[in-house]
């Protein structure tokens, strides 16, 4: 009876002492054999995530995350959620082509989880505007690939604490300081620019599509650097949350007859000044139409993500010239700088603004 006794006592003591050892793992490191001090992180869902306390390998849920971390920590990038095509590799880190595909969580909700996982990433990061899911969507994720996942909000307002966030997560504090600095120069000037402009902001319309016919139309996500900066005459009953806009017609905008058009990359810009119809515009006729410039990114969205800060330096310069006096070659070339990793030549920043520009229209 007092071995029995004693047996039991020592089998109580060993869980104990099991129970507390796994609970010391939890809270100063990760399992045994990972070799890895853990740490815990909150992302911006209000979820307590445990993460590896040093980070050396990242994956994007999808293509506005992996634009925020090839801005931030470029070398930590272990997938891509789409390839890059040739044209748009020519302003991103060489090493980027070799990158496995992985998808992404929403849009084209093609996230490949057992990819993923083969990799092996410390984390898969979320950075973007939350959905009403965000915390159910960031833990499903986590369990499909066995690892954890995070969610950091960035609107165009909150981009540069984002980008603070991320450099302490990523322990790149000086890159990601930088990054949030630009963002908020940019914020600075283009404000200023619309202040000027007061109640004399230009009226504009964004087409797009094969015809030009599909417009980005006021109050969506897509359009608030537009309809911050311009009188966006796309005023529509219901107003598509798409990137490709609302369908409209040529009678439509004949009515809404803005002072200027800017044209997505591939619509008809090149041939506007050709048809009749289109001549009726005042824009067409002025010579105020424009062309977004691509490279690597749309400089207004597709995905509208911290392109959109190229985009209003941009547009500062078509819309507000006269209040515009930065240089946007200098800008430009500071932005694929410090978000491409790429030292962009005069050359390159001519063909990428040849059809963006005051006088492009003119010249065809």
């Amino acid at each position: 009876m007092k071995c029995r006794t004693v047996s039991l006592g020592i089998i109580l003591f060993l869980l104990i002492s099991l129970n507390a050892n796994a609970a010391s793992q939890r809270e100063a490191g990760p399992p045994a054999g990972r070799g890895q001090e853990i740490s815990l992180f909150t992302d911006s869902a209000g979820r307590r995530v445990e993460l590896p306390a040093r980070i050396s390998r990242i994956a994007p849920s999808g293509a506005l995350a992996q634009m925020f971390l090839l801005a931030v920590a470029p070398d930590m990038i272990c997938a891509v959620s789409s390839a890059y095509s040739s044209d748009e590799a020519e302003y991103i880190p060489a090493y980027f082509s070799g990158l496995p595909v992985v998808g992404q969580f929403y849009g084209a909700a093609n996230l490949n989880p057992e990819e993923i996982a083969r990799i092996g990433p410390d984390v898969v990061i979320d950075v973007g505007e939350p959905k009403d899911t965000i915390a159910r969507d960031m833990d499903d994720i986590s369990a499909s690939v066995g690892i954890p996942a995070v969610h950091i909000t960035a609107t165009l307002e909150t981009t540069p604490q984002a980008f603070r966030t991320l450099g302490k997560l990523l322990g790149r504090e000086d890159k990601g300081e930088a990054l949030a600095r630009f963002c908020e120069k940019t914020l600075a000037a283009v404000g200023g620019i619309v202040g000027r402009a007061g109640g004399g902001k230009k009226s504009v319309l964004y087409c797009m599509g094969s015809a030009g016919l599909n417009v980005l139309a006021k109050g969506t996500f897509h359009t608030e650097v537009l309809d911050w900066m311009a009188d966006n005459r796309a005023v529509v009953d219901n107003p598509s949350s798409r990137g490709s806009g609302n369908e409209a017609n040529l009678e439509q905008i004949l009515l809404w007859d803005p002072q200027i058009i800017i044209f997505g990359p591939g619509s008809v810009y090149a041939s506007v000044a050709r048809d009749s119809t289109w001549r009726q515009l005042q824009a067409v006729r002025n010579g105020a139409y424009y062309e977004v410039p691509l490279g690597p990114y749309n400089w207004m969205g597709s995905p509208p993500s911290i392109n959109r800060y190229l985009g209003m330096l941009w547009l500062g310069k078509v819309l507000y010239p006269e209040y515009a006096a930065y240089d946007l070659y200098a800008e430009t070339a500071e932005y694929y700088r410090l978000f491409y990793s790429h030292e962009l030549s005069r050359e390159q920043f001519d063909r990428l603004t040849a059809r963006s520009l005051a006088g492009a229209p003119a010249s065809r």
